[in-house]
């Protein structure tokens, strides 16, 4: 039975944001390519650019998804996690952990590439800036962290930067027991805007 034309669009689309992704975190901005990403998708070219006409389309697409994997993979580790204080460690190590591996750096990669190229940074700053809203306002959710209180809410955004400057360390060198340290030691930074929340809703 022949897939559906929505079907088969729909497919071949997440096959070329996934090409992207692997491509960029392999060869960076300027090793990937158009028919670079359409050959690793296993589609043409005209295929390729029939869905994305440019390359900041692909990557615009790209970045989207990271986004999404990203805040789906950190909801569904976090589903089964205790409420309360004891939850800041674990949430913490989750957020900490989100910026290592082949999809930080892929974005790493994008990074760099927009602080030269004017195209580039104009598709990328939007972008960016509604992944990291959304970033933020789940690593409020996991936490269960009470923004109304003063400091809590850069409490939680000095998580996502602390986690970022992890990941760059990580880059070169294997950091994995170091940001365990650091990611104890942060967690009781978090624990009171997590404790307060919990109290609040349970009174």
């Amino acid at each position: 039975m022949r897939q559906p034309q929505q079907e088969r669009s729909r497919t071949t689309r997440r096959r070329l944001v996934d090409a992207a992704v692997e491509c960029l975190a392999e060869r960076g901005w300027n090793g990937t390519t158009v028919a670079v990403i359409a050959e690793r998708a296993g589609v043409s070219r005209g295929a390729a650019q029939h869905h994305f006409p440019t390359r900041e389309d692909l990557v615009a697409a790209a970045v989207e998804y990271l986004g999404e994997e990203q805040i789906s993979e950190l909801r569904a580790r976090a589903a089964a996690l205790p409420d309360g204080p004891s939850r800041a460690e674990p949430v913490a190590e989750m957020l900490l952990d989100l910026y290592t591996g082949p999809m930080f750096r892929a974005a790493l990669h994008l990074w760099v590439a927009a602080s030269t190229d004017e195209n580039l940074r104009a598709v990328l700053v939007p972008l960016e800036a509604r992944v990291g809203r959304e970033a933020h306002r789940v690593a409020v959710e996991l936490l269960g962290a009470d923004e109304a209180r003063p400091g809590v809410r850069e409490t939680v955004q000095a998580t996502l930067d602390l986690a970022r400057g992890l990941g760059l360390a990580n880059l070169l060198t294997d950091d994995t027991r170091r940001r365990r340290q650091i990611t104890r030691q942060w967690a009781r930074i978090l624990e009171p805007a997590v404790a307060t929340r919990t109290v609040r809703e349970s009174a």
